[in-house]
């Protein structure tokens, strides 16, 4: 496991949960307003070893109730298993943040019971997928894979897009929500410049005008919600 960083309480990262969360290194996307683009962009100085992690999860017994897992791209680490088995052992909810890109991978931690949870990154209407990702072409099987078995509702499971001015129109979101409709939660996230984003040229709309994306997008997928600004 590489593992960047430990943010040990979070009331915002699993819904309705007290939880830390788990940063992982490396993504195989570059989605140009990542807000961890560092963990994308630079090379690992050592970070948190894994057994580091687990010991203050263990002092936390009783306290906490879950543990996000982000990254970065969680899937891509090779100890993802025996690392969120530790984790379930000690008694907590996991939750996992995903881009989708390993179906395969998810379905087999889902059906082995090691996660509870599932937020995935949807980035963009089937055209612009590749663009949005910082990619030059995108085989989209993957992402279909994955998003079919998230509607399929065997795991609990939230789709989100951060919206982006540069890459996103009312247009596309809508045609996002043809893409996984029948979900139970779609959030609709403000795009808030961390400072290190691997594009610096990009900015969000401002909140009204996300406020007036949202409520069209809603009248079409009842279940979506705003993140990162009030609904009002």
């Amino acid at each position: 496991m590489k593992i960047e960083a430990l943010q040990k309480l979070t009331l915002l990262d699993y819904p309705q949960k007290m939880a830390a969360t788990v940063f992982t290194y490396g993504c195989n996307l570059r989605c140009p307003f990542c807000h961890n683009a560092l963990l994308v962009t630079e090379e690992s100085e050592g970070g948190i070893a894994a057994e580091e992690v687990l010991s203050f999860l263990s002092k936390r017994k009783g306290m906490l109730e879950g543990v996000c897992v982000t990254g970065g791209e969680p899937l891509l680490q090779p100890d993802i298993e025996d690392f969120l088995k530790a984790i379930k052992d000690m008694g907590f909810s996991v939750k996992l943040d995903t881009n989708g890109t390993f179906p395969k991978k998810l379905k087999d931690l889902v059906r082995k019971g090691l996660v509870d949870y599932v937020a995935m990154d949807i980035k963009n209407c089937r055209e612009k997928y590749a663009l949005t990702s910082g990619k030059l072409a995108m085989n989209l099987s993957a992402i279909d894979e994955s998003i079919r078995f998230l509607l399929s509702g065997e795991i609990d499971a939230e789709f989100r897009t951060t919206v982006v001015k540069n890459f996103h129109t009312l247009e596309d979101i809508l045609k996002i929500t043809d893409w996984i409709s029948g979900c139970d939660r779609y959030f609709l996230q403000q795009f808030v410049d961390s400072g290190n984003l691997i594009d610096q040229n990009l900015a969000g709309y401002s909140d009204k005008e996300l406020t007036n994306i949202y409520k069209q997008v809603k009248r079409k997928l009842p279940v979506t919600k705003l993140r990162g600004i009030s609904e009002d």
